[in-house]
């Protein structure tokens, strides 16, 4: 018997402690608990609902004893106040040419901008401008060539070739096209269908390194004439890089630089013959290019060609349309 009553007390002290030691960690549980609610606001939220419980219900006193509350009424002005809605520029400048101390009476739907001078100043909603492509100039100004049609419907392409075959035969290996503005749209290095026996390094900057990975030409073929159908190409010596990709383009969108005396006249060149690409860039814009002894950059190219253009667009589109109004 003595032995049960011992494990009897030992087993009861035990659940003491454990009693004691779960209600030690629900303590720091609460603790902690409140420790974060008042670092995120919680606490302070809950001051704020009770205080406006306690106000509400001094609000409410005075209605038990028969008294009624008197809720201030809103500042009266006489100045005219302007609503911001779009009306037409008619009832914008009448309201603008109203007297700023005169009485209101009906607030008027004008369309009020404020300024840093006047709160009452009001202006004419401002008219949609047509979009131009490229930056306004004054008389004063030099002019910049800019394109009065769709920008998007120029391009500027530039191919070079290699050798295949015994007869080292021209076909593509590279080619570019680039925007209205300049942006590279294609640039790609093209495997051709025939084994290469010149790679004209010193011209066209192709290597063998360059063709192990690079597309093949049905699928180039493709993906150019994709790019280029339906715009205007922009070009020098253009017929070239048709022939090698073997498309026929719409002799109406087409613009060879190589076949405009506009350029040779800018350049100061006597004559109507064909001049390089190289000697109409530094003649008109004073500039190198196809450099070094790496070869030609395709991409460097298509940016001059479009310069070009750009320099006698105006006057060789107007050209161009006077002579199919008279056919």
């Amino acid at each position: 018997m003595s032995d049960i009553w011992i494990n009897l007390s030992l087993d009861g002290t035990a659940q003491k402690k454990a009693r004691k030691r779960k209600s030690n960690r629900k303590s720091e549980w609460l603790c902690r608990r409140r420790h974060n609610h008042g670092a995120k606001g919680y606490r302070e939220d809950k001051h704020k609902s009770n205080q406006y419980r306690q106000d509400f219900r001094q609000r409410q006193t005075p209605l038990q004893n028969g008294a009624s509350i008197k809720y201030p009424q809103p500042p009266t002005s006489t100045q005219n106040t302007s609503l911001p809605c779009l009306v037409s520029p008619a009832s914008a400048s009448h309201s603008s040419s109203r007297p700023s101390g005169s009485a209101h009476t009906k607030p008027s739907l004008t369309f009020a901008v404020k300024s840093k001078g006047s709160d009452e100043e009001t202006k004419e909603p401002q008219k949609a401008t047509a979009f131009s492509p490229g930056p306004s100039v004054s008389s004063t100004d030099k002019p910049v060539a800019t394109s009065s049609r769709n920008p998007n419907k120029y391009v500027a392409i530039d191919c070079e070739m290699v050798g295949t075959g015994p007869k080292r035969l021209s076909e593509l290996a590279r080619c570019s096209i680039v925007s209205y503005e300049g942006d590279v749209i294609y640039d790609q290095f093209i495997r051709p269908a025939s084994k290469v026996t010149d790679y004209r390094t010193r011209w066209s900057g192709i290597r063998r390194a360059d063709l192990i990975n690079a597309t093949p030409f049905a699928q180039a073929r493709m993906e150019i004439m994709k790019l280029i159908k339906g715009k205007v190409v922009v070009g020098h010596a253009v017929h070239n890089d048709f022939k090698v990709i073997g498309y026929s383009h719409p002799p109406e969108l087409i613009r060879d630089t190589s076949q405009i005396p506009l350029l040779n006249q800018k350049a100061g060149i006597e004559g109507n013959r064909c001049t390089s690409l190289k000697k109409l860039t530094k003649a008109i814009f004073n500039r190198d290019i196809q450099t070094g002894n790496r070869g030609h950059s395709s991409v460097e190219d298509a940016r001059a060609t479009m310069e070009l253009y750009k320099v006698v667009e105006h006057e060789w589109e107007r050209q161009l349309d006077a002579n199919s109004e008279a056919r």
